[in-house]
């Protein structure tokens, strides 16, 4: 037991149990819900984990986990719920542009952590991170037994339909729900009590807009096909198409399983019902902007006639908490486009970090309010170190490969061209979670830029003898581009990083 005042766990356990009553009632067995449980049994907490459904779940996304994020899970000691599930080493991105691919792996680590070729280049010797690929349903039900095998967590089946508040204050003191009855099979009203209310109830959370008041901005869907025995053009890396549609992701989910991901923007013509809607779109446009050995594959596994499953690509900046007996977190609280494969690494970090500054030597009791509205001030600022770099990333790299204005297109080709000078290590090393150093991302991203005002200037100006003529045109397509690159790049990293 971490500290002396923390119950017994027989003891604890019993409460759980017969009185519902715990130091922390965690909503959501998902994946920061299990993490978080976890991290907080694991300091001696007694955990309620109340989840609506323990049946395996079937969902797209949350599939692929970065270096960085696989780090933090080791951390938190569930580094083996990635084992015996079919999972796949990830070692980098294979960018394929217009049929041209561009291998970016991870880069190599020193000894203390760091990219020695952040600023610049690729290095050859170190070793490389890796990260995991796997079938997010048989991943959360491996964090979920760990859960289950806990001494100081109690999982309970149930659907939460309301927070409960003090008659008095406006604390929160725990959950109100609906439990089925294992013997009449009726659900009766349940009620479950902890001195701290941990809400992670996903990306379609009802409380919400009753903690933050906000609401995700939505602008496409990730359509999921699943490919079997497909060749890939390089095994082992995520794959990310850009042509003529709008991104498609690759990467494998098992030894036999590919997941292909096809982003479909909101109000586009040729997913319209008159071309065919989300199938016509995927089988007319993105299909054919797959490499040639995945066509085959992609196009059996749409044949079954069904609209392939989806889900929302979300953007969710955080927003400050003043908590009052309850916090808001996981990606009911903040989400970014999953082009990149972050999601699940924000939420590793996200439990680190807050188990750490809610640990008994430091927050003694869970019913100090002053002390956790001062852990979750501290955890919204430095989270940011990691997240923004994730957040920034997915939703400016989503603008550039989704481009659909001249000046995005430039951007594109100059991201493109600058993995192809071998430039990878700091912008692999950013998207694999594995460096926090957001002025980094600065660089790098403002360096794409430069050199996509280059190849502009280049193509307009041209080898010809009235080239010099066309040379203020190219510098007004530069100073576009440069403009195009900033109203990109700086909104997202004010919200996300100063506000």
């Amino acid at each position: 037991m971490a500290t002396a005042s923390l119950s017994t766990t027989a003891e604890a356990r019993t409460r759980r149990e017969t009185y519902h009553e715990a130091d922390v009632v965690v909503v959501g067995a998902g994946v920061f819900g299990c993490a978080i449980a976890y991290a907080l049994a694991n300091q001696g907490r007694s955990v309620l984990l109340l989840e609506r459904r323990m049946k395996e779940p079937d969902r797209i996304v949350g599939e692929l986990l970065q270096p960085g994020g696989l780090a933090a899970l080791k951390k938190l000691g569930l580094g083996h719920c990635v084992d015996g599930i079919d999972s796949v080493p990830c070692k980098g991105y294979n960018v394929i542009y217009h049929g041209e691919p561009s291998l970016i792996p991870y880069p190599p680590v020193d000894d203390t952590g760091d990219v020695p070729f952040k600023w610049s280049g690729a290095g050859k010797e170190g070793k490389r991170p890796e990260g995991r690929s796997f079938h997010h349903g048989r991943f959360i039900t491996q964090l979920r037994n760990a859960c289950l095998a806990h001494e100081n967590i109690t999982v309970v089946e149930t659907e939460v339909l309301n927070t409960v508040r003090s008659e008095y204050t406006d604390q929160i003191l725990g959950v109100e729900s609906r439990t089925v009855d294992s013997e009449t099979g009726e659900k009766k009203p349940d009620y479950f009590f902890g001195h701290l209310t941990i809400i992670a109830d996903g990306y379609d959370s009802k409380f919400r807009k009753q903690v933050l008041g906000n609401k995700p901005v939505v602008k496409s869907k990730f359509y999921a096909l699943k490919l079997i025995d497909c060749p890939l053009p390089q095994e082992h890396f995520g794959h990310v198409i850009i042509g003529n549609a709008s991104p498609v992701l690759l990467y494998q989910i098992g030894a036999r399983e590919t997941r292909a991901l096809f982003d479909v923007p909101h109000g586009i013509p040729e997913a319209a019902p008159a071309a065919g809607g989300v199938r016509g779109y995927i089988k007319n446009v993105a299909i054919p902007a797959l490499p040639a050995g995945v066509r085959a594959s992609a196009e059996r596994a749409l044949g079954n006639g069904k609209i392939p499953p989806s889900m929302p690509n979300s953007w969710l900046p955080p927003s400050k908490q003043t908590p009052n007996g309850v916090i808001l977190l996981g990606d009911a609280f903040n989400m970014r486009h999953p082009l990149t494969g972050g999601g699940m690494t924000v939420a590793f970090n996200d439990a680190l970090l807050l188990a750490e500054l809610v640990h008994p030597s430091r927050v003694r009791n869970l019913e100090d309010a002053r002390a956790i509205r001062a852990a979750v001030d501290t955890f919204y600022w430095r989270r940011k170190n990691y997240t923004s770099i994730i957040n920034v990333l997915a939703q400016a790299l989503y603008m550039l490969f989704a481009a659909n204005d001249r000046q995005l297109r430039a951007l594109q080709l100059g991201c493109f061209e600058y993995f192809q000078r071998g430039i990878t290590d700091g912008p692999c090393a950013l998207l694999g979670g594995i460096l926090q150093q957001p002025s980094v991302l600065a660089y790098h991203f403002f360096s794409v830029a430069f050199v996509a005002i280059w190849l502009n200037s280049c193509a307009v100006v041209g080898t010809g003898p009235l080239g010099p003529l066309k040379l203020p045109l190219a510098i007004i397509d530069a100073v576009l581009i440069l403009w195009k690159a900033s109203s990109v790049f700086l909104p997202l990293v004010w919200r996300e990083g100063f506000q």
